[in-house]
């Protein structure tokens, strides 16, 4: 593998970035503008019906953003024109054939000119109703690949998945592109075209019965949770994403095609800023109940290996790996990036940084006083999260509930907020329980060795960095990650 320079290659270039307005999108937007002024257009496929809708979303969900600060400080009144000369948005939806392009004009344009397509497209939601996630994590994923067959001038596709489509094996999970187009975790007899069929005569049934819209949401949710378990994957995020992958190798042919897999993703390390994070991110849900003052107890291995990685890594992982593969014919790389092997951080690490964090610097509740935190209780195995839970806070809560109705409501208030606290804990425990103890840590050879010949090439590693050995995780917690949470996501 030859890697030359990766602002010479995005000159001039056309890239059709899918799933624009997600949290990892954005930063490659961002990056990609900042660093090469000159790539001739990026192409951004929105979820919308028509033009109008699509430049809404641009300007709302992605350049109103905090993150593009820095380009607006750089171009300062040119920033508006610069974004109408280089960004053209796509109104489109993968989740239909031919990503639902109505403009003829335009989708003949993307195939004439398209150098690079990045699908970013998820949804991310681990209980995520099954029809919606396989609509765009899974059929989504096939749709872009046949659209992708129609793009003459195509150098290299970039599909992002996650680390997690290996289900919850544990051990050396390896960058294996055998695997693709089989079952990753090795449970045989899942068959795509019969979930599809599933989800079809599911909802054909609801709808017979006069289902409401939230009844037919929840069913699809549980449908979705349901059949995941009975092929052995934790959630219908993760069970999707694998059949997208399934769908990518079974049909991808001759086209050169990366997929890269990220572990859980966190806030920027430094670009374009440090700690710029969106929405509540897994582990980030931890964090921001325990800084709320409402997780006091928690289920969890506290020596094993939780494997985050900052996004701005990530997203330089990609562009790297763009560089890497363009032409590649065969191309079939699959690239983990995560932390787990070449520097790991554990539970009891996250919890001590939470700890301190929040001691020094506590939230506020809604009445403006201080949140006082506490060292979590960390139960170990289920029966004993169970038996804690019950002692110490389910039984009294009955007691409660008692006194409550015998006072006429008086501790109604105090009843509430300590059934939402439980109520929080065990939604957390359930959707993470899978990732609290999982055992696997992620082979990253390719990775490594993508990071050998960009640094033995003409890469711009200082730009383009992605070796989780340089961070140093107490100072990125407890001086980035958390401060960023508490600035952008605590409410």
């Amino acid at each position: 593998m030859e890697l030359g320079s990766i602002t010479h290659f995005l000159q001039d270039k056309n890239v059709l970035v899918i799933g624009a307005t997600g949290f990892l999108a954005k930063i490659f937007v961002e990056k990609v503008l900042r660093v090469q002024p000159n790539v001739k257009k990026l192409y951004l496929l929105l979820r919308a019906t028509d033009a109008e809708s699509a430049t809404r979303r641009l300007h709302n969900e992605i350049m109103r953003k905090d993150l593009f600060r820095l380009l607006k400080e750089n171009l300062g009144l040119k920033f508006n024109n610069f974004v109408s000369e280089k960004v053209t948005v796509v109104p489109g939806d993968i989740s239909k054939e031919d990503l639902n392009l109505k403009d003829s004009v335009l989708r003949q344009e993307i195939c004439n000119q398209i150098d690079v397509i990045v699908n970013l497209a998820a949804t991310t939601n681990f209980d995520e109703r099954y029809d919606v996630a396989l609509g765009i994590n899974t059929f989504g994923a096939k749709h872009i690949l046949s659209f992708a067959k129609n793009c003459i001038n195509l150098k290299v596709l970039v599909h992002v998945s996650t680390a997690y489509v290996c289900g919850e094996r544990g051990g050396l999970i390896l960058e294996d592109p055998c695997q693709l187009g089989v079952s990753l975790n090795g449970v045989p007899g899942l068959d795509v075209d019969v979930e599809k069929k599933v989800v079809d005569e599911k909802l054909k049934m609801l709808k017979e019965e006069g289902a409401s819209e939230d009844e037919i949401k929840m069913a699809m949710k549980d449908l979705g949770m349901k059949r995941a378990s009975v092929y052995g994957w934790p959630n219908t995020y993760v069970f999707t994403k694998a059949m997208g992958e399934m769908l990518v190798g079974t049909l991808k042919e001759n086209m050169p095609v990366v997929i890269l897999r990220p572990t859980i993703v966190t806030s920027t390390y430094r670009e374009p800023f440090p700690g710029w994070v969106e929405g509540v991110r897994t582990i980030d849900s931890l964090i921001v109940a325990y800084g709320k003052g409402k997780l006091t107890c928690f289920l969890a291995d506290i020596k094993a290996v939780f494997d985050v990685i900052p996004a701005d890594m990530v997203v330089n992982a990609i562009l790297v790996a763009m560089v890497g593969n363009a032409d590649q014919r065969p191309c079939d790389m699959i690239y983990h990036v995560g932390s787990s092997v070449a520097n790991p951080v554990r539970y009891l690490n996250l919890e001590d940084y939470n700890f301190r964090y929040f001691s020094a610097k506590p939230c506020k509740d809604k009445e403006g006083k201080l949140v006082k935190v506490s060292r979590v209780t960390i139960l170990d195995n289920m029966s004993s999260f169970r038996r804690y839970m019950f002692i110490r806070y389910l039984l009294p809560l009955k007691g409660l509930e008692l006194v409550n109705t015998a006072f006429c409501q008086y501790f109604q208030g105090m009843y509430l907020d300590i059934h939402r606290k439980i109520h929080i804990v065990m939604r957390l425990v359930d959707l993470y329980k899978p990732y609290l103890f999982f055992n696997g840590v992620f082979d990253n050879m390719n990775t490594e060795k993508l990071q050998i010949a960009a640094k033995q090439g003409e890469a711009e590693m200082d730009v383009f960095y992605f070796d989780p050995k340089m961070i140093d995780w107490e100072d990125y917690f407890m001086n980035i990650h958390i401060p960023g949470i508490v600035k952008y996501v605590v409410k």
